[in-house]
């Protein structure tokens, strides 16, 4: 979506960072270049309005529950896992050949 207008930061970037920029996961920069935006952009800032109508709802009605202990465990352990995978470094993992295999026949 764009509004026709240009922009020092482009319609389709603000709308692809939008969420991030809901949740305040982006640098402060950033959030100030979006807001700039949104004050010329009423398109966009339409949009933005819907979406954060919509996340403010979801957390009125379903952001009450409570996770259950295990899966909360569960998710937490994998969390450490795929971090402690993507901190270990790579090594060369060596590889097969045919007769490399148990039962291959020596050339």
């Amino acid at each position: 979506m764009s509004c026709g207008e240009p922009h020092e930061t482009d319609c389709a970037e603000v709308l692809d960072h939008l969420y991030e920029f809901l949740d305040r996961e982006m640098p402060d920069s950033d959030c100030t270049k979006f807001e700039v935006h949104f004050e010329e952009c009423s398109p966009c800032l339409e949009k933005y309005g819907l979406e954060q109508a919509v996340k403010k709802l979801v957390k009125r009605c379903c952001g009450q529950d409570d996770v259950p202990s295990d899966l909360r465990a569960k998710v937490m352990g994998r969390i450490d896992l795929i971090r402690s995978e993507q901190a270990a470094p790579e090594r060369d993992v060596p590889t097969r050949t045919g007769a490399d295999l148990p039962g291959a026949a020596a050339e």
